[in-house]
């Protein structure tokens, strides 16, 4: 079972973030679906996942989110993965910068009945920022 958990989530990852295919949320995300993450709150059911999923994909055309390591447990898996792009659309507000972006962060997925149903993530949110130049890093105290 927990194979066959993280093979979903990969599954997910590979294709509606990578390659844009919106129509896999059909057929792994459960109809109650919950994403949570601190810079865009909550998304609910697969409408929320795939307006998630074509904003990020605007503002970096090329996405492309490595998994670099996955363990599962019971009903859970996490992902740990990095995330790499060009800034060629515009993101928070954030004008195109052309600018390639590298980004680390964690995915916690619940698994019911074979579907998605909820998740959790935390991404270096602050560093993608300043990558693009939308947030100064501070200055080193003296």
């Amino acid at each position: 079972m927990s194979e066959r958990n993280k093979e979903l989530v990969r599954r997910c990852i590979e294709q509606a973030v990578n390659t844009g295919n919106l129509n896999v949320a059909d057929e792994v995300l459960a109809n109650d679906y919950v994403y949570r993450e601190p810079t865009v709150g909550e998304k609910r059911g697969r409408e929320g996942f795939k307006q998630l999923i074509t904003m990020y994909r605007t503002a970096f055309p090329d996405l492309r989110l490595t998994v670099e390591q996955q363990i599962a447990e019971g009903d859970l898996v996490v992902t740990r993965w990095t995330a790499r792009g060009t800034h060629r659309g515009e993101l928070f507000g954030a004008a195109p910068t052309n600018k390639q972006v590298t980004v680390q962060g964690i995915l916690i997925s619940r698994i019911a009945n074979g579907k998605v149903v909820e998740e959790v993530e935390s991404y270096d949110a602050l560093g993608m920022l300043r990558q693009i130049g939308s947030v100064q890093a501070g200055k080193a105290a003296a």
